[in-house]
């Protein structure tokens, strides 16, 4: 998969393997780790079945939440950068049934924003 490719390149992915060691209690025998970053703290998961998103909350990090989504509960997704200059952007998300995004995730220039957008596609659509 080229797209894993481009985004295992990047700065802020994570090894699948680390992933596996750290968060394979979370998947069900027949699911698999396909991608992942870290967003300051967060750490985004793709999966063959889900997107995992772990959201470490607090001072202490000690409070953490695992947050699952089918592919297929995801009915849009957008992308927002702020300019050619600033490489910050926005990934929402919209879970079926909700009007406004149910997760919505600021990155830094270190995740290339477009290989995520590519990947979540290639699992929803």
């Amino acid at each position: 998969m080229s797209i894993l490719s481009s985004l295992l390149g990047n700065a802020g992915a994570i090894d699948k393997s680390t992933l596996q060691e750290k968060y394979g209690k979370l998947l069900i025998p027949s699911e698999e780790i396909e991608a992942g970053f870290k967003i300051i703290r967060d750490t985004f998961i793709f999966t063959n079945k889900r997107l995992i998103l772990v959201d470490v909350q607090g001072l202490t990090g000690s409070k953490i939440e695992y947050f699952s989504v089918l592919y297929k509960s995801i009915t849009r997704f957008s992308v927002e950068t702020a300019g050619s200059f600033d490489l910050d952007a926005e990934l929402k998300i919209w879970i079926s049934g909700e009007q406004t995004p149910s997760i919505s995730k600021r990155f830094n220039k270190k995740v290339d924003i477009y290989e995520v957008q590519k990947l979540l596609a290639e699992f929803t659509l």
